[in-house]
């Protein structure tokens, strides 16, 4: 019998969140169940979306400038469609090119310290054989600003106060240390956020489902969502419990 990981109690409700993300939708596919139930309970939400998702499509003949806009709107949908009553920063910069340097980090830490979030969520930088760049850079930049937002020597042009978050959740975890629990309600937040993304439907959400090309977009979704509730469920697992969204937690910044 395997012996469940050890957790943590999940994490009180803060009063105000900010997740980071590489890229839109990247937010709502690894914490959408948590920033749900969060602000179901009081919490504000924001999030930071650090590039333009520009290459977020596989038609080599797309307009990458209107797929920019209309990533950038799938993505005020989705937050308010997690019930976030925060603010949707996009710092803009080209999807694919994310680094993380100071310039970077000196922007997202004016955020931090300007929305004073409790608790900050984003990329684990330390996942192992990760392909994407962009979710190393901006796992590097999310820890590299809570650093730097909470110290009063970094960055004094900001002209505001420093900052100390309560807790950071690393999400797509390579080490997870910590459940946040989930049930229907919230998968289904989850799963409505992921589908505001239009746009990415055949490149990400339907990626790995087997359909032809006479298989229903509504059948597609149906099995899509199925796949979302075993994520959760599988995410759980190792703990010992029904299904949530696992990450490795940071305490005492």
């Amino acid at each position: 019998m395997t012996t469940p990981l050890h957790t943590s109690a999940p994490l009180p409700v803060p009063q105000v969140a900010l997740a980071i993300g590489a890229h839109p939708d990247d937010i709502e596919f690894w914490a959408g169940a948590t920033l749900a139930r969060w602000a179901a309970a009081g919490c504000k939400v924001h999030f930071l979306v650090c590039t333009d998702g520009s290459k977020g499509t596989w038609d080599p003949t797309a307009d990458c400038e209107a797929l920019v806009r209309t990533r950038k709107a799938e993505q005020l949908v989705a937050a308010a469609t997690l019930g976030a009553t925060g603010e949707v920063v996009f710092l803009d910069e080209i999807d694919g090119l994310l680094t993380a340097d100071p310039r970077l980090v000196s922007r997202i830490a004016f955020e931090i310290r300007r929305l004073q979030p409790h608790v900050v969520l984003g990329h684990d930088p330390w996942k192992r054989y990760r392909l994407h760049p962009d979710h190393r850079a901006a796992g590097f930049l999310t820890v590299d600003a809570v650093v730097a937002a909470r110290d009063p020597h970094f960055y004094p042009e900001h002209g505001i106060a420093h900052f100390r978050p309560e807790s950071l959740l690393l999400f797509e975890a390579d080490e997870p240390n910590h459940l946040e629990p989930s049930d229907t309600a919230w998968w289904e937040a989850k799963t409505a956020a992921l589908e505001a993304h239009v746009s990415q439907l055949e490149t990400t959400h339907l990626y790995g489902i087997e359909r032809t090309e006479h298989t229903a977009i509504a059948e597609a979704l149906e099995k899509f969502r199925a796949r979302e509730l075993e994520n959760l469920r599988a995410a759980a697992q190792p703990f010992g419990k029904q299904a949530g969204e696992a990450f490795h937690l940071i305490a005492n910044l």
